[in-house]
C-alpha cells in the first residue's frame, strides 16, 4: 500500500512555532508548503481534516485493493524537461517516478463513433482528420485557438503572484489577451471554427475534466486541459498516494509538520490582520503567514470571520459562481491480473450521443436519464509496480457527474450511517454503472470482487465542499471575472490551489507555486524552471 503514514494531529499536537500555517494538505498547499521549506527553510504546519493527507491526491484502500480519488492521469509527466514534470521534481526532491500511459491516453466512443486520442501534435491531427478528412482546415484553427490561449495564459497567471498594488495596475495588461479567450464557452468558439457537431463531441470529449459541457465551460479551461495532453499523459509509479508521501518530508525536514485529522475550525484576524487558526478542539495556533489550500469559498464565506471577509467585498462575488460539479465514483477490484482481463491503461470516454450539452441537462435534473458520460480509468494497469504491490488484483474507476441535490436530503447524518434508504440508492446506482462498464468491458462481466459506490456526500465529508464539488469554483466564463489573487486582500492571508490557478492536480500544484512565489515576494516559478 502507498497511503502515506502521517500523524494525527490529536495524536501529536504541532509544537511550534511556525512560519507559516497551511489549511489543507491537497497539492496545492502541499506544494507550497515544500517550496518554503526547501527554497527559504520555513517551518510549515499543515493542518488537514482527513485522516490521509494528500487532497484528491490520496488513495482509497480496502484490504487488497487500492484505488485514485482525484487523481487518474497527468499530463508531461513523462517529459523531464516539461514545466509540470520539473515542478514536480522540485516539490518531491526527484522522488516521484512516472510511468508513461500507453500511445493512446484517452479513447472517445460517442455512439457508435470511436476516437482515439494519441499523444503529440501530429499523430492527435491525423487521428481527427482521418474520422473526419474534411475537416483538416477547421482542426487546425482549432488547434492554433488552443495553443493562443495557452500562450496568452501566462501573462493572466502571471498577476496572481505579484503585490495587490502592483497587480492593479499591471493587471489589466497582464489578462486581457487571456480574457478574451476565458469569458467565450467552449461551444461558442468552437462553432466559430465548425458547424459539425460529431467533431465538437469528439473535440470536448474529455470534458470531465473540467466538469462542465461545452455549452457551459470556459473556453480557456477547456484549452488548458487540451494543451496539457497534447504530448500524452503518465501517472505516478506506486500509485497517487506517492505524490503526498514524496513532499511531505520536504516540509519535516525543514522544521515543520503535517498533520492529519486536524479540524480548522476559523481564521482568526486582530487588527485587519490574519495571525492564526482555531481549530475544532479549541487550540489557537498562530503563525505570520496563513495560506488556504480550502478553496475559496470555504476561505472567504466559512472560515474568516464574517465581518473581516464581508470588507474584502469577496464573499458577495464569490458566491455568484457556482460550485463545480459533483461526482459519483464506483471503485471496482477483481482478483484477476490487468494482463488476464486484457486492461491496458487507456481512459475511456462513453457518450450515449454527440449532444453533451442536452444530455448532461437532462441528467443533471432527472438522476434516471441515462448518464450523459462515464469515464473508465485502469489504475492498476496504469502503473507497472501495482503488480508488485497487489499481486493478482486489479482495479477500475467508474465516474459520472453528479448533483449534490439528490443526496441533499441526508447531509446531516453521519458518513457510513446514513440509512437504508440512502444504501439503496447508492445501490441501484452501482447496478446502472456496471452495466455501463460491462458493455464497454465484457472481460470483466462476472468477475467483479470489490464494489463500491462514493457520493458526492462522500467528497463532502472528507474534503469539506460544501456542495462535494470536484474542482471548486466551477469553469464557467464567469470565474475568470472573479479575479482571486494569491495575495488576499486581508494582511497575511493567502489563496492557493486549484481556485487561485487552473482546475486539477496540476493546475493545484502550479497553484502553490504561484502562492509561495507571493510569501516570497519574488519569481518562483522562473528560478525552479530556469
Amino acid at each position: 500500500m502507498t497511503q502515506p503514514i502521517a500523524r494525527s494531529y490529536k495524536q501529536d499536537p504541532p509544537d511550534g512555532p511556525f512560519d507559516a500555517i497551511v489549511i489543507g494538505s491537497g497539492i496545492g498547499g502541499l506544494s507550497a508548503a515544500a517550496i518554503l521549506a526547501k527554497l527559504a527553510a520555513r517551518r510549515v504546519l499543515v493542518l488537514e481534516r482527513h485522516y490521509a493527507p494528500g487532497g484528491y491526491t490520496h488513495v482509497f484502500q480496502r484490504p487488497g485493493y487500492e484505488w485514485d480519488v482525484g487523481l487518474h492521469y497527468i499530463g508531461q509527466g513523462h517529459d523531464p524537461q516539461s514545466e509540470a514534470r520539473r515542478l514536480f521534481d522540485y516539490v518531491t526532491d526527484g522522488g516521484l517516478a512516472w510511468a508513461r500511459m500507453p500511445e493512446v491516453y484517452d479513447r472517445i466512443v460517442i455512439g457508435n463513433r470511436t476516437v482515439d486520442l494519441p499523444a503529440g501534435l501530429q499523430g492527435l491531427r491525423g487521428s481527427l482528420t482521418g474520422h473526419f478528412p474534411g475537416a483538416a482546415a477547421a482542426i487546425d484553427r482549432y488547434l492554433g485557438a488552443v495553443d493562443a490561449c495557452t500562450r496568452a495564459g501566462r501573462g493572466y497567471y502571471a498577476e496572481k503572484a505579484v503585490p495587490r498594488p502592483i497587480a492593479a495596475i499591471l493587471g489589466p495588461l497582464l489578462r486581457a489577451r487571456f480574457l478574451r479567450h476565458a469569458r467565450r464557452t467552449t461551444l461558442e468558439t468552437l462553432q466559430d471554427i465548425t458547424r459539425d457537431p460529431e467533431l465538437i463531441a469528439v473535440l470536448t470529449g474529455q470534458y470531465l475534466d473540467y466538469g462542465l459541457p461545452p455549452g457551459q465551460s470556459s473556453f480557456a479551461v477547456h484549452a488548458t486541459i487540451v494543451d496539457h495532453y497534447l504530448d500524452g499523459a503518465a501517472y505516478p509509479v506506486g500509485g497517487a498516494g506517492r505524490i503526498a508521501a514524496t513532499i511531505a518530508p520536504l516540509i519535516e525536514a525543514a522544521g515543520g509538520a503535517v498533520r492529519v485529522s486536524a479540524q480548522v475550525q476559523q481564521i482568526l484576524v486582530e487588527g485587519g490582520r490574519a495571525v492564526g487558526v482555531r481549530m475544532a478542539d479549541g487550540r489557537d495556533l498562530r503563525a505570520p503567514i496563513l495560506v488556504s489550500d480550502a478553496g475559496a469559498f470555504t476561505t472567504f464565506c466559512r472560515l474568516l470571520p464574517r465581518d473581516a471577509a464581508e470588507r474584502t467585498g469577496l464573499p458577495d462575488r464569490i458566491r455568484r459562481i457556482p460550485p463545480s460539479t459533483a461526482h459519483l465514483c464506483l471503485y471496482v477490484g477483481f482478483k484477476h491480473t490487468s494482463q488476464d482481463l486484457g486492461l491496458t491503461g487507456t481512459n475511456l470516454w462513453l457518450y450515449p450521443d454527440a449532444d453533451h450539452d442536452g444530455n448532461f441537462t437532462r441528467y443533471m435534473r432527472d438522476p434516471q436519464a441515462p448518464f450523459p458520460v462515464i469515464y473508465l480509468s485502469f489504475p492498476s494497469a496504469k502503473d507497472p509496480s501495482f503488480p508488485i504491490r497487489l499481486p493478482g488484483r486489479a482495479t477500475i474507476e467508474v465516474i459520472t457527474p453528479a448533483s449534490h441535490e439528490w443526496f441533499a436530503r441526508w447531509t446531516d447524518t453521519r458518513w457510513q450511517r446514513r440509512g437504508a434508504e440512502y444504501e439503496d440508492l447508492k445501490a441501484r446506482l452501482t447496478e446502472r454503472l456496471l452495466d455501463q462498464l460491462y458493455a464497454a468491458v465484457p472481460a470483466v462481466r462476472g468477475k467483479v470482487d470489490h464494489a463500491e459506490l462514493s457520493t458526492p456526500l462522500s467528497t463532502q465529508h472528507f474534503t469539506g465542499h460544501a456542495r462535494g464539488e470536484m474542482y471548486g469554483l466551477s469553469a464557467t466564463p464567469d470565474r475568470f471575472r472573479l479575479r482571486l489573487g494569491a495575495q488576499t486582500p486581508i494582511p497575511g492571508l493567502f489563496l492557493t490551489g486549484q481556485d487561485l490557478s487552473s482546475l486539477g492536480v496540476v493546475g493545484a500544484l502550479f497553484g502553490g507555486a504561484l502562492t509561495a512565489s507571493s510569501v516570497l515576494r519574488r519569481n518562483i516559478l522562473s528560478q525552479i524552471l530556469k
